[in-house]
This record gives structure tokens, sequence and C-alpha cells, in this order.
């Protein structure tokens, strides 16, 4: 088994442009037959915690992962992590264990990738204005991932700490010092509805249980990036007026149907049907299904994060350990 550096070494050992490439693969992969992403089975604990395994196998990479996530609640009164994952990478085709690592920095860049794959595929090619409703590590890496898929020049972003503001812009000039790249200008927003009118790339960064975000704000082009809310049925950032107004794309239709709580809301409040979460990002960089079909359409990645992207971001680190996968 390679042995592979501890979770805070693990981003410096991918780059994020390779791993938005990765991932679109890996989407394109799985409309293509070419992967296969079951949908997870979540258990509970005596504790009230919340187990959930995480299963893909890349058929032409030779690889399957298991992500097992736990979400936590009760280690809040200890200051401990409420969600906490673990990775394990296995030969898909004689089952030995490759590599185990923790998951943290694997999710955050995999899920910022992920929305980079979307927002290159659905958003206009004039955005140059981001919106982030939520301002922790993942704002910051998704400012690194969407300004490589457009010319984004103005972050608007909104925290319900100030504190984070400050911290989110502090982190993001240290980023970019380190990726060398031009410091975009960001500005604090009062409230999330400022945010959504500014923004040409909305991404929605919050944990939430109610919606943060209404569709009434929409613009017109604007693409979003639903991207915080865990796949938990009671979970949402979005209302259900949002998600029927928008062109809804996501990572797997299977998942989001039984998981998405921006989907079974919406469902439950009559605003959409089944048939509006049907169309997966693979298909569409896979040239199976229209993407974007106009300067005035409303689009939506609402993605709940699968583990074939975990798959992706473990296949590029443990390459950088000098291990080769089995049909590289």
């Amino acid at each position: 088994m390679t042995a592979v550096p501890p979770d805070d070494a693990l981003g410096g050992l991918v780059d994020l442009g390779d791993l938005i490439d990765a991932v679109r693969t890996a989407h394109s992969d799985l409309a293509l037959g070419r992967a296969e992403q079951p949908v997870p089975a979540i258990s509970g604990t005596d504790a009230g915690t919340i187990v959930l395994p995480m299963v893909a196998t890349s058929h032409r990479l030779g690889l399957t992962v298991v992500k097992v996530l736990t979400d936590a609640p009760g280690n809040r009164e200890g200051d401990g992590p409420v969600q906490q994952s673990t990775v394990v990478v296995l030969d898909s085709r004689t089952g030995a264990r490759l590599a185990v690592m923790n998951g943290g920095t694997c999710t955050r860049m995999r899920t910022a990738a992920a929305s980079g794959v979307a927002t290159d595929a659905l958003a206009r090619h004039d955005s140059r204005v981001l919106g982030l409703v939520g301002a922790g590590p993942l704002a910051v890496e998704h400012a690194a991932a969407v300004r490589r898929v457009r010319p984004i020049d103005t972050v608007v972003v909104w925290s319900r700490s100030a504190s984070r503001v400050t911290a989110f812009r502090d982190a993001l000039r240290q980023r970019e010092r380190a990726d060398g790249v031009p410091a975009l200008e960001v500005i604090a927003a009062p409230g999330p509805r400022q945010v959504v009118e500014a923004a040409d790339v909305l991404c929605t960064l919050t944990p939430s249980r109610s919606p943060v975000v209404e569709g009434a704000w929409f613009r017109p082009g604007q693409h979003v990036n639903a991207v915080g809310a865990p796949p938990r049925p009671d979970h949402r950032e979005i209302d259900s007026h949002g998600m029927a107004r928008a062109s809804v794309f996501v990572d797997s239709a299977d998942i989001q149907l039984q998981k998405s709580g921006e989907v079974l809301l919406s469902l439950k409040d009559g605003a959409t049907t089944e048939d509006d979460f049907r169309c997966e990002l693979g298909a569409v960089l896979a040239g199976l299904v229209p993407g974007r079909a106009g300067l005035e359409q409303i689009t939506l990645f609402n993605s709940v994060g699968i583990a074939l992207q975990d798959l992706a971001f473990a296949a590029l680190a443990l390459k950088r350990t000098s291990w080769t996968t089995p049909n590289a």
C-alpha cells in the first residue's frame, strides 16, 4: 500500500487545474458507462451520528474508492469536527487496498473542481463577477477554481460572521500569491440577496437546513452552483421557486432524487417534477444532451458530491507518490 501524506499536505500533491480536468473526465465517464456510481446508504447511530459510505468505480482507471463520511453533531460540545471523512482506494480488479487518506482536503478540492467543471460547461463566457454565499475554506477554493474557467475579476461575498469574511479575504490573498495570479477585487455584501443580484456566477456554500437564496433574486443569464447542502433530504440552500425557475443539472440523478433536499423539498412543494432533475452534468460534457441554450437562461448545478469525484482526486494524488493506476 502506498504511503500517502497527511491531509494538510495532500493539497500540495494535486494541481487544481489537473483536478478540474480529471473531474470533467470522471463525469463524462459516468455518462458513457465507463464508471459506476451507486446511491449511498445512510446509517445512523444511537449517538445521533450519521455514517454515509460512498462508493464509486472507474473502469477506465481500474480503481474503486470507498469514502466514509461521518456527521457527528454532538462533537460541537467538545469543539470537535462535526464532519469527517476517510477515503480508501482499491484496485477494482483484485480488491487490493492501495491507499487510505483523510478526506478533508480531497473533499474541499474536488467539490470546487466540480463547480469549476459545471461553470465551464454552463456559465456565460463573459461572466466576470463571482458571488459567494458563505466565506469558509470552500469559498477560497471556489474562487480559485472558477477563475480557472472564466475571466473573473470581482468576488462579492457574504457570511453571517463579519470575521469570516475578513478571514476569507486574507486567505484568498495568500492563495493568490501562492498561485501567482492577480488579486481579485473583494466586496463584502450586507446579505445574500445582494450577492445574488451582483453575481454572474453564484456559489452557495452553506450547510443550511432552510433556504438562504430565493429564486426571485436570480438574474437572467446567471449560473448557480448549489454546493453547500449535504446529501440530506431536509437540507437546502435554494428555495423551491429557484429550483423551478432554473434549468437544473445534477451530478447524479439517482442520488439527487433520493438524497438532495433541494430536489425533494421542491418536489414536495409541487414546484418541480422528477423530470426536472434528470439532466446530468456528465451527459452535457459527453455531448449527449445540450447545456446552456441561450444567453438569458438561468442554469443551476445542484451538487451533493459523489465518490467518483473523490476517486479523481485520489488517482492524481497517488500518481504523485510514485504509484501508477492499474490501467494507466
